[in-house]
């Protein structure tokens, strides 16, 4: 076969571990807080348009247009219609990008670590990485802007970042987008922007900067991850050169249906924002009753150094039926990045952590 000669050594993505993974009748419940997943589910209003799944007809495609999700979407964002692509949850987002802009001799300039998927999907299509270290778990904007030559085609800024949680406030994000070059797509990846406590209107930034890409999830606070439902807001003009290389049918009709519900219950997701807020400060507190180093998060998840082997960690809490991602994989060793979960979930937990503290001291 004559593949690719960037793909040999490539790695397909690692998720965390699924509960059918590693159920056992010893541990039981187990619980999952390793991939974000909102422990409050989903609004009701989404089982209530399921239920009405006998109206469907699945022998007939999805709408091809999300017609009913990007009114709703549309009508919420206050964006037109127009500036609005729905995709396979953003992972295909992040695919059509990087199959529209990147190709050797181009470059693509992102923070390390960051989101895999930049990484991945850019050394698919022949593009340059060009990787700046996070200072202080944040995004080195200055350098970032360093990197950028008249090759650069694409930049990318997970805000807030995953896996450290941290976030760019208005003023610094602004003065970014003022100095990067206007043939540059700055594409800003919000998957857990809802988390976000402190003011932010980046949607603000679209009319100014026609070059600024944002995507968003369903996810995540909307509790939809197994729909597959992302979507980017932007210019039209970017929006009509991305929409051709999404693949014809590519969300589902439940998907459509359950997100196009999901947005109108804003109440659901203010709940779940305010009650995340509430236990990730409980974190905070117990990080620092226990002299261990975290980074302040704004989203749904928090990155503790344990300052030794991440892998020693996530086995032992495996061990009592906890199921939390190892840093290894995501560019932190020696931290755990634990899910932000219901209370009693999370106080089991930091439970946990007591005991491997103190079977290692």
């Amino acid at each position: 076969m004559k593949w690719k000669d960037q793909i040999h050594n490539l790695q397909a993505y690692q998720p965390g571990k699924s509960i059918d993974e590693v159920k056992n009748a010893q541990l039981n419940p187990i619980i999952k807080l390793a991939s974000n997943e909102n422990p409050y589910g989903y609004s009701s209003n989404v089982d209530e348009v399921l239920k009405q799944y006998d109206h469907f007809n699945f022998s007939l495609y999805p709408d091809a247009s999300a017609a009913k999700l990007r009114e709703s979407v549309s009508s919420l964002l206050g964006v037109n219609k127009k500036q609005l692509i729905f995709t396979n949850g953003t992972d295909e987002l992040i695919q059509i990008i990087s199959r529209a802009l990147l190709e050797h001799g181009k470059n693509t300039v992102m923070a390390t670590p960051t989101f895999s998927q930049y990484k991945h999907n850019a050394i698919i299509e022949g593009g340059e990485v060009r990787e700046v270290p996070l200072k202080n778990g944040k995004h080195d904007l200055n350098q970032m802007l360093a990197e950028i030559d008249i090759n650069t085609a694409v930049v990318w800024i997970c805000n807030p970042n995953n896996p450290t949680g941290t976030y760019i406030p208005n003023n610094q994000l602004l003065s970014f987008l003022k100095n990067t070059p206007k043939d540059v797509l700055i594409v800003l990846d919000e998957a857990y922007i809802e988390y976000v406590n402190q003011s932010y209107h980046s949607l603000d930034f679209i009319k100014d900067f026609p070059n600024l890409l944002i995507m968003r999830t369903f996810s995540k606070i909307y509790g939809l991850a197994s729909f597959r439902i992302g979507y980017g807001i932007s210019s039209e003009a970017i929006i009509q050169k991305l929409e051709p290389l999404r693949l014809p049918f590519n969300t589902n009709v439940l998907g459509q249906t359950a997100a196009a519900a999901a947005v109108k219950d804003q109440e659901f997701v203010q709940k779940c924002q305010k009650r995340n807020a509430e236990e990730r400060e409980k974190y905070y507190t117990f990080c620092l009753e226990n002299q261990l180093e975290y980074f302040p998060s704004e989203t749904n998840f928090i990155l503790i150094d344990f300052k030794c082997d991440s892998d020693e960690v996530t086995k032992f809490l495996l061990s009592k039926g906890l199921i939390v991602r190892s840093g290894r994989l995501l560019g932190f060793p020696t931290c755990v990045r634990i899910t932000i979960g219901l209370k009693e979930q999370n106080e089991k937990v930091r439970t946990a952590i007591k005991e491997f503290i103190h079977e290692g001291s």
